[in-house]
């Protein structure tokens, strides 16, 4: 897959630094000495770390060396490194890990989310947050025109799995010893017209299947998509369109 497009992703920082921030502030430890940002982009989201905990040590991490190239621009003082999730494994016990909109790109969330949770210390909290959109319009219609002729024999490999339930969630993390506070909120982003959702999404929900095409099959599949989405996301009265986007957010609590 190519490398992500960090100017693209910044396009809309704000909708996704929000959530980002709101997770930020359910996290209730105050001694933080290490914190581990897990798939920190071009940087927004460890920079709200960097600020609510000023004197820690703070690690971004992601797999894309283009992100990772923003981010220490962003932030010279932090730590920046690149490495799969999976794969890494914390040098010390942490009192935050912040997965903010990365972890539902990864698979084997029963055996990923307890092994996160093993590396935090005694009180520290694994803060997570997760777009759980695929069953909205925006998703559901990419799917569905990749279905079809002529896309479906180039992009039928594409998959992105369903989030676990709340439930499950909730006993994987406690099993694993954790205090888990778990809920789920849909916000309603205001834009400017359907175009500007696909802008949002060539930046993350559509990457798969672009790269699934050649570069001069990628503006008729998007067209395709423009036109699906005017139907599903009517005007309102003021001329905009609402994108409503649901996200689930876990804060676990290592017990002491």
């Amino acid at each position: 897959m190519q490398d992500w497009n960090p100017q693209l992703y910044r396009q809309f920082e704000a909708e996704r630094t929000r959530p980002a921030y709101e997770l930020l502030t359910r996290i209730p430890v105050t001694d933080v000495r290490f914190a581990t940002d897990l798939g920190c982009g071009p940087g927004n989201s460890t920079e709200l770390l960097a600020h609510a905990w000023p004197a820690a040590h703070i690690v971004g991490l992601d797999s894309s060396e283009a992100m990772l190239a923003q981010a220490r621009e962003r932030l010279p003082r932090c730590a920046f490194l690149h490495e799969d999730i999976r794969r890494w494994r914390a040098t010390e016990p942490q009192q935050v890990i912040y997965a903010n909109a990365s972890l539902q790109w990864l698979d084997r969330h029963d055996t990923l989310l307890p092994y996160l949770a093993s590396q935090l210390d005694s009180g520290g909290a694994l803060a997570i947050q997760m777009p759980d959109n695929l069953q909205e319009p925006s998703h559901r219609l990419m799917r569905d025109i990749a279905a079809c002729d002529p896309w479906r024999q180039r992009t039928g490999d594409v998959e992105r799995k369903n989030l676990l339930s709340g439930e499950h969630y909730y006993d994987l993390l406690s099993q694993a010893g954790c205090e888990v506070d778990i809920w789920r909120t849909t916000y309603y982003h205001v834009m400017a017209d359907a175009q500007a959702i696909v802008d949002w999404l060539k930046a993350t929900g559509l990457r798969p299947f672009l790269n699934a095409l050649e570069p001069d099959e990628q503006p008729r599949f998007l067209e395709q998509y423009h036109q699906a989405l005017q139907q599903a996301y009517p005007l309102r009265a003021d001329g905009r369109v609402l994108l409503a986007f649901p996200r689930l957010f876990i804060v676990a609590v290592k017990k002491r």
